[in-house]
Formats: C-alpha cells, sequence, structure tokens
C-alpha cells in the first residue's frame, strides 16, 4: 500500500506564496512520476503541474507558468510546489497524485494513487 501525505495549505493573503509538499511512504514505487491537480466545488479535479521520476521533465497548466515551480528530492520521497503570486482563483484543494514509470501524463485517471488533499485560500 502506498501512502501521499499533502502539507502546507493555508490561508494567504493575494500576492503572497506558500509551499505545498507531498510525501509518499509504504510501498516502492520507484520510479513514478508526480503531479498536482486541484479541485474546487462542483468543478472537476484540474491538473496543475507534473514532474518525471528525475526531475528533468516538467509542465504546468498556462494559469500558473512562471508562478509556481514543481521540484522533488527523491531521496526524501518528497515533491514540492512552490506557490508564488498568488491569486484568489487559486483556490482550490491541492492534490498531490503518483503513477508508475518515468513519465508524467496531465489528467487524473492515468495517476494510480492521490493523497487527501490540502487547502489552500487566496483571499483578495
Amino acid at each position: 500500500q502506498v501512502q501521499l501525505l499533502e502539507s502546507g495549505g493555508g490561508l494567504v493573503q493575494a500576492g503572497g506564496s506558500l509551499r505545498l509538499s507531498c510525501a509518499s511512504s509504504g510501498r516502492t514505487l520507484d520510479p513514478h512520476a508526480m503531479a498536482w491537480f486541484r479541485q474546487t466545488p462542483g468543478k472537476e479535479r484540474e491538473f496543475v503541474s507534473a514532474i518525471s521520476w528525475d526531475g528533468v521533465g516538467t509542465t504546468y497548466v498556462d494559469s500558473v507558468k512562471g508562478r509556481f515551480t514543481i521540484s522533488r528530492d527523491n531521496a526524501k520521497n518528497t515533491v514540492y510546489l512552490q506557490m508564488n503570486s498568488l491569486k484568489p482563483e487559486d483556490t482550490a484543494v491541492y492534490y498531490c497524485a503518483a503513477r508508475l514509470g518515468y513519465y508524467y501524463r496531465t489528467t487524473a485517471p492515468e495517476y494510480d494513487y492521490w493523497g487527501q488533499g490540502t487547502q489552500v485560500t487566496v483571499s483578495s
């Protein structure tokens, strides 16, 4: 069994920053790509960012490019999402996800494991 645990969410004013972390534990998943998704009430889960197993390949949804940075530390089994210049429209529950394999994907059904989510609220 694999567990993913997100942390780092909270309430921040517009223009502020947060860093989300996602730690994995349990059964070894190596190699695995990781991603962040977000969801607001009544809407489908939205892809935010993803990173390949070796950390070389990354991708972002257009709305966060230049503001968010994804990274990983495989020695710590942790992936991060640094979020800068936050906007009220970034408010959502953020989920990390893992999929077996080297390369990332950008759709939710292609991920095998999910965390419980962490709330990010950006006030105007």
